[in-house]
């Protein structure tokens, strides 16, 4: 069976407008090649709430031409951590965390009723490069998304569930769902204001974290190379005494590669 990858180089029938291609990047299995630069900070973590974290996740986003109906997402996270503090005595840590590796397997056409879907696995890689950065675990499970796009509306909702498969026998197994349901609204000068929630559950600790996130984005051009550039507030509604709480912030820079 041959893959072939959505070229950035194949020429379009027509150039899509950036409305256009704001609306794709709502939905996750989207057919646009795209790397999201995600830079997330927090704070008052632990229980003395005196800890911080900055991640820049890597996040590229290719889809494949599976067959004339099937398109394949491949999804990656790359977390890049600098963390202080983050319980008493732990000091400051820095480098790469745990890589997560999502493929939906998504039809080309949405269904009858105008349904976009796509299922598949999602891996655990324990690419932590210290202690505090990594589970140390390798974890697997399923991932699906379903959305539902109608004129400058997205309305979805992104789920998985890893548990740890192997790794090391002394850290703590993992058995967590995540939750991340969205609603965006694009304007014509693909301007793209958005809500979500993105859930963890920890089924082995029995507690949820849950930010509450609202922002707004623009796609722009930068010379010859399309970007969307966006900034969003977060704010912790329930997270465990471990986990941080209060406001944080998410700067995004997405680098855009149209069909």
């Amino acid at each position: 069976m041959t893959f072939v990858v959505a070229s950035a180089l194949a020429a379009p029938a027509r150039a899509e407008s950036n409305e256009e291609l704001a609306i794709q990047l709502s939905n996750p299995v989207a057919a646009l090649i795209s790397v999201p630069f995600q830079f997330n900070h927090d704070q008052e973590i632990g229980g003395a709430r005196n800890g911080t974290r900055n991640r820049l996740n890597i996040q590229p986003v290719v889809p494949f031409d599976l067959n004339a109906e099937w398109n394949v997402i491949s999804r990656t996270i790359v977390p890049l951590v600098w963390q202080d503090n983050i319980f008493p005595g732990a000091g400051s840590q820095s480098g790469f965390g745990d890589i997560v590796q999502s493929v939906f397997f998504s039809p080309k056409a949405p269904t009858a009723g105008g349904v976009i879907w796509g299922a598949g696995p999602v891996f655990l890689l324990p690419t932590g490069s210290n202690d505090l950065l990594t589970a140390d675990k390798w974890g697997a499970g399923p991932t699906a998304v379903v959305i539902r796009q109608q004129g400058p509306w997205t309305v979805g909702v992104l789920a998985n569930h890893i548990w740890s498969i192997a790794g090391n026998s002394s850290r703590a197994d993992v058995n967590a769902t995540f939750l991340q349901p969205f609603v965006t609204y694009t304007t014509r000068t693909a301007t793209t204001f958005s809500l979500q929630a993105e859930s963890t559950y920890d089924r082995k600790g029995r507690q949820w974290a849950v930010p509450i996130n609202t922002g707004v984005s623009q796609i722009l051009r930068l010379g010859d190379q399309l970007v969307q550039v966006g900034v969003l507030a977060r704010y912790w509604a329930t997270t465990p005494d471990q986990g941080p709480h209060g406001w944080g912030l998410r700067l995004n820079f997405t680098l855009l590669f149209p069909r």
